[in-house]
């Protein structure tokens, strides 16, 4: 295989744009697809929850080792044959998930899911930055809006067809086929080139980049606190029926897909500056009123502010990753989406942590303080 040029054949346009966001509702559709399959997984292996939890930090593993390497890959072959690769793994992966019952084959199978949801994630932010660079518009927030409702459509897609009664390796074809068709749509406009690719394939995030990435932690912790302890908290500390304590995480998505698909303008409008300030001091205000309220309605309340603040705040830093011009963004944009899913991937476990030492609510707290630093964290940031 011969490497692509670095240079741009063509400056990328409204069909490119187009791609970028069908690439991230492939991101979306693919990670949410898994969510309702966990549960077959683990009856059919005969797992227990903590066996279960170690299996899953498998797929974490694998995107975390993917992600550097996608970005020095793209730098050299393309975004569009990145990608490609990437979505192909998914594809691959997920009959394996459906359909084994031996942890060997679940290592491997979560492995490679995990491999190919980071090659995609990592390389699509890549595309984002030099579309949007090139268009001299503000568009990251809707971009992750459409990974946002990918996550929506598909969570809810694969549950309803289980609930119809197709069996978990029917549900993943029908997964297989809309992304493939996805694929074949956007295929033509992924970008056949990646970003300039001096400096080293890979390098440890320093300067304003590692700045960057601890932000997209703590947002993204945030993110995984919310998925993984709302519903535990609102049922054990808030009394809510266990049926319906997953309204907290419904309220977050709903609003988090909301502010995205609306971002641009808003970035558009207050500037990035004000949207970290602002959204910072949004989502720690609803994390504070979750926690403290004692009323479940509120908390749900607060829950949707978290979704509202948090949605602008990590298409921003992608923006001013790709301003920078301290690290060169082939390693810039996988190192900080590496430090965001180490958020994801860490986060419940730490909160867990925190709740056994203390309490739930001291956790969430810890995770409101950290939010207001990233408010405060808008007035020292160059964006």
């Amino acid at each position: 295989m011969t490497a692509i040029p670095t240079s741009a054949p063509v400056v990328p346009g409204r069909l490119e744009q187009m791609s970028t966001r069908i690439a991230f509702f492939i991101a979306g559709f693919g990670i949410a697809a898994w969510a309702p399959l966990v549960p077959y997984a683990k009856a059919r292996a005969g797992l227990s929850e903590g066996t279960l939890g170690l299996l899953l930090l498998c797929l974490g593993v694998g995107s975390i080792i993917a992600m550097p390497a996608a970005g020095a890959l793209a730098s050299r072959f393309g975004c569009r044959r990145v990608l490609t690769a990437g979505t192909i793994m998914i594809c691959l992966a997920l009959p394996l998930l459906a359909t084994v019952s031996s942890i060997p084959l679940l290592i491997v199978g979560l492995f490679l899911f995990g491999a190919g949801l980071g090659t995609v994630d990592s390389t699509v932010n890549l595309q984002a930055v030099i579309v949007e660079r090139a268009s001299g518009k503000t568009m990251m927030s809707g971009f992750h809006g459409l990974f946002s409702l990918g996550g929506i459509v598909g969570a809810a897609g694969v549950a309803g067809l289980l609930g119809m009664g197709l069996t978990p390796l029917q549900a993943t074809l029908v997964v297989i086929v809309i992304t493939l068709a996805a694929l074949l749509k956007a295929g033509p406009h992924l970008l056949p080139y990646g970003s300039e690719s001096s400096g080293p394939a890979f390098a440890v995030p320093h300067g304003v980049v590692l700045f960057i990435g601890c932000l997209c932690f703590i947002v993204f912790l945030a993110e995984g606190a919310v998925l993984d302890w709302s519903a535990v908290f609102l049922s054990a500390e808030r009394g809510l029926d266990e049926a319906y304590a997953g309204l907290g995480y419904a309220a977050f998505a709903l609003t988090m897909t909301a502010g995205r698909l609306t971002g641009d303008a808003i970035v558009r409008r207050l500037g990035a500056k004000k949207v970290i300030i602002v959204g910072g001091v949004l989502a720690a205000s609803g994390i504070f009123l979750a926690t403290l309220s004692s009323a479940w309605e509120v908390a749900l309340l607060g829950y949707a502010l978290v979704g509202a603040g948090c949605s602008n705040i990590v298409p921003v830093l992608y923006t001013a990753v790709g301003q920078q011009k301290v690290m060169p963004e082939h390693i810039a944009v996988p190192a900080i989406t590496t430090l965001g899913y180490a958020g994801i991937l860490t986060g419940p476990a730490a909160i867990g942590f925190i709740a056994h030492g203390s309490s739930l609510a001291t956790a969430f707290l810890v995770i409101g303080i950290l939010l207001v630093a990233v408010a405060v964290s808008g007035k020292i940031l160059r964006v």
